[in-house]
């Protein structure tokens, strides 16, 4: 009897937990989905780049609310168990709070699994595939960047300046192309037209002239009556460069051994970037040790259950322990802040979550015997 109460209550757990973490993570994802229509109206690139771009985040986004999605779960539950009178169903198996706490601890265990393969291995491989993604697309949505009587300098090397934009036509325009370092190109054109399909993406311009000067500040001047631009070979200004929270989490390890001076194998080619130093290490603090909070909040929100929802102080009682919760998730985020290249100052910070969690369940133990 006693496996199936328990089974039951983490059944419930697992659902709140996924129904909040979707809950969350959709509105959020939502949001930021809105703000990444810049790489599409702004930066040119087209809507199935856009759709796995977004798409791409969304661990990062699920990382970002993992920690609170497990600990509202967990107190819904509990107040839900208590104030329907369902915790005296292990209280008359003769299940006692301590017995009670280290069941909670157990499933707590595979949440803190879970979380460290998503900070650890998803979020950096997704966050790695979508800068992949933007670095190796073409500008599927030239057209849209182009605007009437205005100078555009989205495309990497290409300003361009068009008069007017007439049903897909453009008249009087003007580009400057410094592409090549040894050569500057300005070509004027009185009209042109994008041509796009599967194979061909290009912008066919007609009767203009192509100034090319060199680095000797030597002109040529050569008259068209049409001529083609490839848009293929150009890229948008969109940041490209692999950031430190793509990096993967091997590497990131890698260059904290090699930058805190333990000595790696010969073999080893790695480059690690001096000037970022600390940003390794609160990457690894964030990726391995942050997960971690699972097990101080478990018992935190566990407190509940010393308290009974007939008693008048109880639910001060629980938004006590409620904003505890909180708090100390919020915390946990700003310490990443105040990790440094002290090796002493981050062991101070690391030590802090085995300190927390006995204290932690020393006082349950104590107030429990105090309610007994």
């Amino acid at each position: 009897m006693e496996k199936l109460i328990f089974k039951k209550l983490y059944v419930e757990i697992f659902k709140s937990f996924l129904i909040i973490l979707f809950t969350l993570s959709t509105l959020i994802w939502l949001l930021q989905a809105v703000n990444y229509l810049d790489i599409v109206s702004e930066d040119g690139h087209g809507l199935g780049v856009y759709f796995q771009y977004t798409s791409l985040n969304l661990p990062k986004i699920i990382s970002k609310t993992y920690l609170l999605s497990y600990f509202l779960a967990l107190c819904y539950v509990l107040s839900k168990y208590e104030e329907t009178n369902q915790l005296l169903v292990f209280w008359t198996f003769g299940i006692n709070k301590i017995v009670f706490l280290n069941k909670l601890l157990k499933i707590s265990f595979l949440f803190f699994i879970f979380s460290f393969i998503l900070y650890f291995l998803i979020s950096p491989y997704a966050q790695n595939k979508a800068r992949f993604l933007i670095k190796n697309s073409n500008l599927d949505f030239f057209t849209s960047l182009i605007k009437s009587k205005s100078f555009i300098d989205t495309v990497e090397g290409l300003t361009f300046f068009v008069d007017n934009k007439i049903n897909g036509q453009i008249q009087k325009i003007i580009l400057k192309d410094i592409t090549n370092q040894n050569k500057v190109q300005i070509i004027m054109a009185k009209k042109g037209e994008i041509i796009e399909d599967t194979d061909l993406k290009s912008l066919v311009l007609f009767n203009g002239k192509i100034i090319n000067s060199d680095t000797n500040k030597k002109l040529s001047i050569i008259d068209f009556k049409q001529t083609a631009i490839d848009l293929k070979k150009y890229q948008t200004k969109t940041t490209t460069t692999e950031k430190i929270q793509e990096l993967s989490s091997l590497k990131i390890l890698k260059c904290a051994l090699i930058l805190a001076n333990v000595i790696l194998t010969k073999n080893d080619q790695i480059v690690c970037n001096k000037k970022i130093k600390i940003e390794y290490f609160k990457e690894l603090y964030k990726r391995i040790f942050l997960p971690l909070v699972v097990f101080i909040i478990t018992p935190i929100t566990a407190f509940i259950i010393l308290r009974s929802s007939q008693e008048l102080s109880y639910k001060l009682y629980k938004y006590l322990f409620f904003s505890i919760g909180i708090f100390l998730i919020v915390i946990s985020e700003i310490s990443l802040n105040i990790i440094s290249e002290s090796l002493v100052i981050n062991l101070m910070i690391l030590c802090c979550y085995p300190l927390l969690f006995i204290i932690i369940n020393l006082l349950f133990r104590k107030y429990n015997k105090i309610n007994i």
